[in-house]
């Protein structure tokens, strides 16, 4: 339920920013040149006595296999792991890295620690999907977050269970990247769009001339180098993905009725109609009436339930919203209604099942 001073209403109105052009580099990448995920499990340390319990038994046996690789024999059952909580750690090697560049890394908690503020992280492998160590991560965990208390109130702010690294992972492996592979290029758009694709490819060979752009769908393109930059095919990139597009985006509106978050974009179009919304408002009142009988009299004392129920309806006036030509337009058809969010919510809706709204639906 919407409360009156926390609603959200955003009319985004795009035609500003849709009618500027955008870099091809914005909206596309080459093919092939991609970041990679990685993943590995490492132990967090020097938490003050905020890290796992002992019944976390993934935690007191990591422990204890890491002292044992370290030449430190110890019972598994006197290891008490107060300070240290095991962790998974995330990162994403970017295209092109190079052996001994350094990436951050994400720290996570998977145990029941209640916070890593102040800890280390140990040394700890990153796999691939393929199995195979591409950096390794080690350094104090950046947290941005506080959690104090007692048995009676605790104070916490933001999450203290998940950090980061800073440049706390240094790449190992190096992934090699096919791209332009016989002096052809293909490019991939983020929005797949036939319109965009199009509008790319003229923009390409205008250009550098010559019909060096082709169409393959609404998502790919490809793109022959030509023969003056075989020997200079990062230039070549660097110039096309410097030119400029207008991209098309489809008519859409989307809410969000959690939030009463609306949004719109530019090329909404309302044909005319009649709009009348009212809200039923229904107040029910409970209370207890106390009988009792009279003096000297058989009976007993009870309470009676007593209900009353009230029920107003608010007047819906009917506002004719003419056709929209743009969405300012639109929105002032919409506002004139004196409808709150959670009413604009249920008036696209039913504007959308007459067929009058051209425009796609999304309701998050």
């Amino acid at each position: 339920m919407f409360k009156p001073l926390m609603i959200l209403v955003a009319f985004v109105i795009l035609s500003a920013t849709s009618a500027q052009a955008a870099r091809i580099k914005d909206i596309a990448r080459i093919e092939g040149v991609r970041s990679n995920q990685l993943v590995g499990y490492g132990l967090v340390v020097g938490l003050n006595d905020s890290g796992d319990s002992q019944s976390t038994e993934f935690t007191v046996q990591s422990l204890a296999n890491m002292l044992e690789r370290l030449g430190v024999a110890v019972d598994p059952g006197q290891i008490k792991v107060d300070n240290v909580a095991a962790v998974m750690v995330t990162a994403e090697l970017p295209p092109f890295a190079k052996a001994g560049a350094s990436i951050d890394a994400l720290v996570s908690s998977i145990g029941d620690a209640e916070s890593l503020v102040g800890g280390t992280l140990l040394m700890t492998p990153l796999k691939g999907p393929d199995g195979q160590v591409y950096a390794v991560a080690q350094g104090p965990v950046v947290v941005g977050a506080i959690a104090f208390g007692g048995k009676a109130a605790t104070v916490q702010k933001n999450h203290p269970t998940a950090g980061r690294v800073p440049d706390g992972a240094l790449v190992e492996r190096e992934v090699q990247l096919d791209f332009g592979v016989g002096n052809q290029l293909t490019y991939r758009i983020h929005q797949a769009d036939f319109t965009t694709i199009s509008r790319i490819s003229r923009v390409v060979n205008e250009r550098f001339g010559g019909d060096i752009a082709r169409s393959v769908d609404g998502s790919s393109l490809q793109v022959s180098i030509p023969e003056f930059y075989h020997d200079h095919k990062i230039d070549f990139i660097a110039a096309l993905e410097e030119l400029e597009v207008r991209p098309d985006t489809v008519a859409r509106i989307v809410i969000n009725e959690k939030t009463g978050t609306i949004v719109m974009g530019e090329d909404v179009r309302i044909a005319t109609v009649a709009v009348s919304h009212g809200n039923l408002n229904l107040v029910i009142s409970e209370s207890a009436q106390v009988s009792q009988p009279n003096p000297l009299a058989e009976g007993d004392t009870v309470v009676v339930p007593e209900t009353e129920i009230e029920v107003t309806e608010e007047i819906g006036n009917l506002v004719v919203v003419e056709r929209g030509v743009s969405i300012g337009e639109i929105a002032r058809g919409l506002n004139a209604i004196g409808a709150t969010p959670r009413d604009l919510i249920a008036i696209f809706q039913a504007i959308k099942a007459s067929g009058a709204l051209h425009a796609e639906l999304v309701i998050l």
